[in-house]
């Protein structure tokens, strides 16, 4: 990573994600474009929470899909082939409750010896809300619609989504968390 860390992050995800997948790229500018709005609510972790909005679904390029499971593919090529600073891996790893996801696809205890969750759940939770309040083609949305979307998409009893009714009370609650936070911040 010789540039800075938010503008590789960019580059990184536009070269997997804008000509193979456009939508999937819109969804992501997107989320980065959400995550920029916490500046106040994060301090000094607002560039870390840009750069995994960015780098989120970078395990959805089809060059990277190894398990078919995108955080986990996501991370491993951002620690393998980028050498990724821990952190941001782990959030990629783990963004949006994946280890639910995970549990799902029999894949939990490879993500969590991996990518051990992190710590700060200030970050973790602004992260699900810049992805759970965005829609798939990057504008900003309720949770409940990005849920019901999701189910739309995949259909309820898929892996994904069997894996966003259990997560749906997690993720409204961090939405929660988040718009509260941000409510409470000076304009």
């Amino acid at each position: 990573m010789s540039e800075e860390p938010t503008s590789w992050a960019r580059t990184v995800a536009r070269s997997e994600l804008a000509e193979p997948l456009p939508r999937r790229w819109a969804h992501t500018q997107g989320v980065a474009e959400r995550a920029g709005r916490l500046q106040e609510v994060l301090g000094q972790q607002a560039g870390l929470l840009v750069r995994a909005a960015l780098l989120h679904d970078v395990g959805y390029a089809p060059r990277l899909a190894d398990t078919g499971f995108h955080p986990l593919d996501g991370a491993r090529f951002l620690r393998d082939a980028h050498g990724a600073d821990d952190q941001l891996t782990r959030l990629v790893a783990n963004h949006s409750f994946a280890l639910l996801e995970a549990e799902e696809r029999g894949l939990r205890e490879v993500l969590e010896a991996e990518f051990p969750l992190v710590e700060d759940q200030r970050l973790v939770g602004a992260l699900v809300w810049c992805d759970m309040t965005t829609t798939p083609d990057g504008l900003p949305t309720a949770a409940e619609a990005r849920v019901a979307e999701i189910l739309g998409r995949y259909g309820a009893e898929s892996v994904v989504g069997r894996f966003i009714r259990r997560a749906s009370p997690e993720i409204f609650a961090a939405v929660a968390r988040v718009e509260a936070a941000l409510a409470v911040q000076p304009r």
